[in-house]
């Protein structure tokens, strides 16, 4: 195997040590026939599996809390879907045992959501796993997962299912790298939430041998087998480096110049404030409040509890900036009251504002319930739509914000090209953009961001997604407007210089990652952020955008 192997590099950090696989996927269960008279406790044998199943898997959300809490919550629900549970009790029926019934109904809906495209087919390693657990459990067999161990270890898997991600033990755990998997896949964004440096979509790491030494770098991608004493020095001394910067940068966001580049936190609800506030997050700049409302999929939100968790996050930021995203439903993120169920492709259909906009009460309730989240306290509220178009789309929304009185700046988030290019006519109706790069990336080049194989196309170093970016400034420079990033793209701190050097004007992350950006931005100066984007943009894939502007910031 060659010395080194380069993936995607996803949460910073360098793990040093020996090589432990997942364990491995339930097997197939046998195709065998049970009697009718059978069904019914085989019936009951697969809900109090599937019961079981949720239950773990909402417990283990309540030890992991923050986004972590909100992604198993969301697997929960996905174990207990109404329509999977019929076609286990229909497969039943007809002569399967509960195992079978269970595998195979899941594999019938595995394979719509793989064909779904976007989101859905991300989604298929979280229904593998719930699968797994489910089969696991009616086999009698242990569950697939975390090896156990008494020495740390590197993790290699094909993918990490959020269960196992979330609770992972980051004193055993060192690091992990999958064969699978995407920069902004869950297991990606629950890594950097847990600082534990990894690396995807690497080909070949089920091919590294059990208790071999490798060494994994977060923030290069690059996996060496077998370091020697010299490669264990350098990356253990570039590690410390690092560690240093971060302790000695501090404060606002901002280049060595003087530049302010505002640094905010992504977040899902009150729970991933505290991580926020201590890594110096100077406010929100993505509240993703879906979360809220995935609670229970049958219904809204009441207007007070809407209310009463807004106003837990404004509280914690005063005289900061917090930037709300109404709900963002549809595709990955279906509501049983508010999504069609039948859409052939749900990735394209009515998802984000086109599903409030069709459903304005929904909408208003929302507003509403920011406004009075807002009343009184010292907070700079904005407020942003998903997946806007373009200038219709954009007046609606400005429309709704204004029928309910909401003080408050009023944005859109670009996540479909079209917005790009036409986000001069776009900021004729709102006062801020704000650029969503995970959407904005895959509908550039109809590239699922979930799924590994299309990892070049889902880089954000790609120089088509950089131009719209540029274009997205500009308009905003021109209408003396802001345009900030909350994609995962702010995460990397090369390419944060890069996005300050194209003229973006906040930078919105995970927690995790704002000391890391912090301090590389203090090390440069905006007239070498904007030399190290145009760079950037004159290459000619990902790889070469982000080695020319690691040139131009390095000084070679």
């Amino acid at each position: 195997m060659d010395a080194k192997l380069r993936g995607v590099g996803v949460s910073h950090g360098v793990a040093i040590g020996q090589v432990r696989h997942m364990g491995t996927a339930v097997l197939e269960p046998p195709a065998k026939q049970i009697a009718a008279q059978e069904a019914p406790r085989e019936q009951q044998r697969a809900r109090q599996a599937v019961d079981a199943v949720a239950a773990d898997l909402n417990a283990r959300g309540n030890l992991a809390g923050g986004e972590a809490q909100a992604v198993l919550e969301a697997q929960a629900l996905m174990a207990q879907d109404p329509e999977l549970l019929s076609d286990v009790d229909r497969r039943i029926t007809v002569g399967s045992s509960a195992e079978r019934a269970v595998y195979d109904a899941f594999a019938s809906y595995r394979a719509l959501l793989a064909g779904a495209g976007e989101y859905f087919a991300g989604r298929v390693a979280d229904l593998d796993d719930v699968r797994n657990r489910i089969v696991a459990r009616l086999l009698g067999v242990p569950m697939p997962g975390v090896p156990d161990s008494d020495d740390p270890f590197v993790l290699i898997a094909r993918d990490l299912a959020p269960a196992d991600t979330a609770l992972l033990d980051t004193s055993l755990v060192l690091g992990f790298v999958t064969a699978e998997g995407g920069p902004t896949s869950h297991s990606a964004i629950l890594a950097r939430a847990l600082g534990v440096p990894a690396v995807v979509a690497l080909p070949g790491a089920a091919d590294l041998p059990e208790e071999t030494v490798v060494a994994v770098d977060g923030s290069t991608g690059e996996i060496i087998v077998n370091p020697d004493e010299a490669e264990r020095t350098a990356l253990t001394r570039a590690a410390e480096e690092r560690r240093a910067a971060l302790a000695a940068a501090s404060g606002p966001g901002a280049t060595s110049d003087g530049h302010k580049v505002p640094l905010l936190a992504n977040i899902g609800g009150p729970d991933d404030v505290e991580a926020a506030v201590e890594a110096g997050a100077e406010g929100v700049g993505l509240f993703r409040t879906e979360f809220l409302f995935l609670d229970d999929s049958s219904r809204a939100p009441s207007a007070e509890r809407q209310t009463e968790v807004y106003r837990k996050v404004l509280e914690a930021f005063p005289q900061g900036r917090v930037v709300v995203r109404v709900l963002d439903a549809g595709a990955d993120k279906p509501l049983d009251f508010l999504t069609p169920a039948d859409e052939p492709n749900p990735a394209l259909g009515v998802r984000g504002l086109r599903t409030l906009l069709d459903h304005p009460e929904v909408l208003r309730t929302q507003l509403s319930a920011l406004s009075a989240a807002a009343e009184g306290l010292p907070v700079y509220l904005e407020v942003m739509a998903p997946m806007v178009a373009d200038r219709a789309d954009a007046r609606a929304f400005a429309d709704a914000c204004r029928e309910v009185g909401l003080r408050a700046k009023f944005g859109a988030m670009v996540e479909i090209p079209s917005a790009a290019l036409r986000a001069r006519s776009v900021l004729q109706e709102v006062e801020f953009l704000s650029l969503g790069t995970n959407d904005l990336a895959q509908y550039t080049f109809a590239a699922d961001r979930q799924v590994g194989a299309l990892s070049r196309l889902q880089d954000p170093w790609q120089p088509a997604l950089l131009d719209l970016v540029a274009l997205s400034t500009e308009a905003a420079v021109a209408e003396g407007k802001s345009c900030g990033v909350c994609g995962e793209a702010a995460a990397d701190p090369l390419l944060a210089c890069v996005l300050t050097g194209l003229g973006v004007t906040s930078l919105s992350m995970g927690a995790a990652a704002i000391p890391y950006v912090r301090a590389t931005l203090a090390k440069h100066t905006l007239a070498q952020c904007e030399r190290a984007a145009a760079a950037a943009r004159a290459a000619e894939s990902a790889p070469e955008a982000r080695a020319a502007a690691q040139a131009v910031l390095s000084g070679e």
